[in-house]
C-alpha cells in the first residue's frame, strides 16, 4: 500500500528541522572553531609613506612641470619659482663679499706697515741709546782734557810769576783751557740732545705699539666681516636653489595645489608625494582581542578593492597606545559622565611579497584582516 500525502507530511516535518539544525550546528561549530584560531577586524587600511612638498621661499610660480598623480623620482623638479629677486640677492652678496675682502687686504697691509714701523722705531731707539752712550763717553774724554788744560793754565800762571815762561805762553794755555770748556759744554748739549732723541723714539715706539693693537683689532673685525659676508653669500645661493621645488622622495604625487602665476608662501603645501614602493596595513583591533596576539604572527588579508586576491602578511609591531590617545581631542574619562568604550589598538602588518601586488595597492584602501593566534 503506497504512502499517502498525509503520511509524508509528518516525515518532512521531522527531517527538515533536523537538516536545518545540522546545518546551523555545522556552521556554528565552524565559526566557533575559526574564532578560537583567528582574531579578525574590518577596521584596517593600506598605509604608505607620504612626504609633503613645501615651498621654502615666497614668490610667483613661473612653471609647473608635473600633472596630478604623476610618477616622480627623488630630486625631480616639480615647479620653478621666479628667481629674479634671488639672483639679485646673490649678486649683492657677492659684491659685499668682494668689498669685505678688499677691506681685509687693506687691514693686513696697514698691520704689516705698522709692524715694519715698529721694527724701525725699535732700531731707532736702540741707535739713540747707543748714541747717548757714545756722546757721554766723548763728554768724559773732553772733561779730562778740560781738567788737564785747567791744570796747565794754573801751572803756567805760577811759572809766569817766576819769570819761567813768557806771557804769550800763558795766553796760549788759557786759550786751550777755554777751548776745552766750550767743547765740554757742546758735548753736554749734544748729550742732552741724544737723550731727547731717546725719549722721542720711545714715545714713537709706544705710539706705534698702540696703533698696532688697534690695527690688529681692525684685522679681526675685517676677517669676521669676510666670514659674515661669505655666509650671507652661501645663504643667498642656497635660497636661489629653493626656487626649484623638487620631489623629496620617489613615488606618485597626489592632487597638486599649484599653478603657474600663483603666489606662494614659505611652508605652503604644493602637493604630496606618495611612496609607491613600500606598503603596509594598519589594523585597529579591539583591546579584548590582544591577549593572544604578538609580533611575528601570520595574517590573512582581504582587500575590499580586490576580494578575490589572496594577500598574506606578518604582524610587525603593535602600538603602545590606543588610537584615542592620538586623537586631536582625546576623550576625558575623569568626568562624571564616564561611559566605558572598548578601545582599539593600532597594529602594523607588513605585507609578504609586496612586489607581486605593488601595482594593486593604494594608500587608504580598506581591508579585512585575520590573525592566526592558534595553530
Amino acid at each position: 500500500m503506497e504512502n499517502s500525502p498525509v503520511q509524508k507530511r509528518p516525515l518532512l516535518r521531522l527531517i527538515l528541522p533536523l537538516l536545518l539544525g545540522s546545518v546551523l550546528v555545522f556552521y556554528g561549530w565552524r565559526w566557533y572553531s575559526h574564532a578560537q584560531h583567528f582574531e579578525s577586524t574590518d577596521n584596517a587600511q593600506v598605509e604608505t609613506h607620504t612626504s609633503p612638498v613645501l615651498a621654502r621661499i615666497a614668490g610667483y610660480l613661473k612653471d609647473v612641470t608635473v600633472n596630478d598623480y604623476a610618477l616622480v623620482k627623488s630630486g625631480d623638479t616639480l615647479a620653478v619659482i621666479d628667481d629674479a629677486e634671488q639672483r639679485i640677492a646673490v649678486q649683492q652678496a657677492e659684491a659685499d663679499l668682494a668689498a669685505a675682502q678688499a677691506d681685509l687686504e687693506n687691514a693686513r697691509a696697514a698691520l704689516a706697515t705698522a709692524q715694519a714701523d715698529l721694527k724701525n722705531a725699535k732700531i731707532g731707539v736702540e741707535n739713540a741709546d747707543l748714541n747717548v752712550k757714545v756722546v757721554a763717553a766723548n763728554a768724559e774724554v773732553i772733561a779730562v782734557r778740560r781738567d788737564k788744560a785747567f791744570s796747565d793754565w794754573q801751572r803756567d800762571q805760577k811759572l809766569l810769576a817766576e819769570k819761567a815762561i813768557t806771557p804769550k805762553q800763558l795766553e796760549d794755555s788759557k786759550a786751550r783751557y777755554d777751548e776745552q770748556v766750550k767743547s765740554y759744554e757742546a758735548a753736554i748739549d749734544q748729550q742732552q740732545f741724544a737723550k731727547g732723541n731717546v725719549t722721542s723714539g720711545q714715545g714713537q715706539f709706544s705710539k706705534i705699539q698702540t696703533q698696532l693693537g688697534q690695527l690688529a683689532a681692525q684685522l679681526k673685525r675685517a676677517e669676521a666681516a669676510v666670514s659674515t659676508r661669505r655666509a650671507m653669500l652661501d645663504q643667498a645661493r642656497l635660497r636661489l636653489t629653493y626656487t626649484r621645488v623638487t620631489a623629496p622622495i620617489s613615488g606618485r604625487i597626489g592632487r597638486k595645489n599649484m599653478e603657474p602665476g600663483q603666489y606662494i608662501q614659505p611652508g605652503q603645501n604644493l602637493c604630496t608625494v606618495i611612496n609607491d614602493n613600500e606598503y603596509w596595513i594598519i589594523a585597529n583591533f579591539k583591546e579584548t582581542q590582544l591577549e593572544k596576539m604578538h609580533e611575528g604572527q601570520q595574517v590573512n588579508i582581504k582587500l575590499d578593492a580586490y576580494p578575490e586576491k589572496d594577500v598574506t602578511g606578518t604582524i610587525e609591531s603593535m602600538s603602545e597606545a590606543t588610537g584615542a590617545k592620538f586623537a586631536l581631542l582625546p576623550p576625558d574619562n575623569a568626568s562624571g559622565n564616564f561611559i566605558k568604550v572598548t578601545q582599539r589598538i593600532p597594529v602594523k602588518i607588513s605585507i609578504n611579497n609586496p612586489a607581486e601586488i605593488k601595482d594593486l595597492l593604494r594608500a587608504g584602501l580598506s581591508a579585512e584582516v585575520e590573525v592566526r593566534v592558534k595553530d
